[in-house]
């Protein structure tokens, strides 16, 4: 296993066996590693998926194998309905608890995902931060329609640059809520969230990111992106867009608004082709990685490995992992 960055680990005191934790950019390996470190070391499967706690959102959200979802349990798939609430903030809550009822049952647990706030609330917890502000919000929303939202980012990335790197002009609530913030206390996202206390969870995280060469990433998204069309993503798009145009045409629907489904639904909406529909996806999905290094690099403790290139480096990486685990 070659350790590309080694930051020490600082944890609670535990009195549990540690927990591993799988993170990285979409189209890393995740799954593949936590589905054969599971195995090895017995242990079941937090997955710290945003999409894949969704029930019929499958191809889109890449979710494990039937056969994987058989042969470990895994917590946080195909557990909600589209349209249910679910925030980081329940996320944490929820996966401390159920990890702590994994280790009573003499198992481990190993977490696996690339959602970015799920992993903060888990591994360092949130900074208390102040409730909205009305009057504030209103006149964000009033700038936001008359300015849109590509002038509201550059106002974040004048003032958060740190937190607006780990967004776009797209994620229109995120942007809005951190532009209250700043008005409401004079600080940024950033700087309230360094101030805010790790939670004492009792558990030890160990923490691993999957490193490779950009350009090679940049591969595999394009690859998995073209296998999830063969696969069938767009009559899933399709499925999805028929059985809730009417929902999402008046609120937004935060599982709808992923990358993979929303260009296909910009596709059906015949504002653009199929064809520029998947171009759009392979480069949303490579911005999205990117957004993802750079929040893993600047607000999680992390130490990256090189992800696996084959059979027998993931075996090796498992091995050594594996060897971390206390028994």
């Amino acid at each position: 296993m070659l350790i590309i960055e080694n930051r020490e680990q600082k944890q609670p005191a535990a009195v549990e066996q540690p927990v591993h934790v799988i993170l990285g950019p979409t189209a890393s390996g995740k799954s593949a590693i936590a589905y054969a470190l599971a195995k090895k070391i017995g242990a079941e499967i937090i997955s710290a998926d945003s999409r894949q706690i969704y029930r019929e959102l499958d191809i889109g959200s890449a979710k494990p194998s039937s056969k994987a979802l058989r042969d470990i349990k895994h917590h946080f798939i195909n557990e909600k309905n589209i349209g249910d609430p679910f925030t980081a903030g329940d996320f944490a809550t929820e996966a401390v608890e159920r990890i702590h009822q994994i280790h009573r049952k003499g198992l481990c647990a190993v977490v696996a995902g690339g959602s970015t706030l799920y992993l903060e609330g888990l591994l360092e917890g949130f900074a208390n931060l102040p409730p909205g502000n009305p009057e504030i919000r209103k006149k964000l929303l009033h700038e936001l329609e008359c300015s849109g939202k590509e002038e509201l980012y550059k106002k974040l990335l004048q003032k958060d640059p740190q937190q607006a790197a780990t967004l776009d002009a797209t994620k229109t609530q995120r942007l809005i809520r951190s532009l209250e913030i700043i008005e409401i206390t004079g600080m940024s996202v950033t700087e309230l969230q360094a101030k805010g206390k790790k939670m004492q969870t009792g558990l030890r995280f160990l923490t691993w990111g999957l490193s490779m060469p950009r350009d090679m990433l940049y591969q595999r998204i394009n690859k998995r992106t073209e296998e999830m069309i063969e696969a069938g993503l767009p009559a899933e798009a399709a499925m999805l867009y028929n059985k809730y145009h009417a929902l999402f045409e008046h609120e937004k629907i935060p599982a709808l608004q992923s990358v993979g489904y929303q260009e296909l639904f910009q596709y059906f909406d015949g504002k653009i082709d199929l064809s520029t529909a998947i171009g759009l996806i392979k480069q949303h999905t490579r911005n999205y990685a990117k957004r993802q290094l750079t929040f893993f690099k600047n607000r999680l403790n992390v130490t990256w490995v090189e992800s696996p290139e084959n059979n027998s480096e993931l075996a090796a990486l498992v091995d050594q992992l594996a060897c971390l685990t206390l028994k």
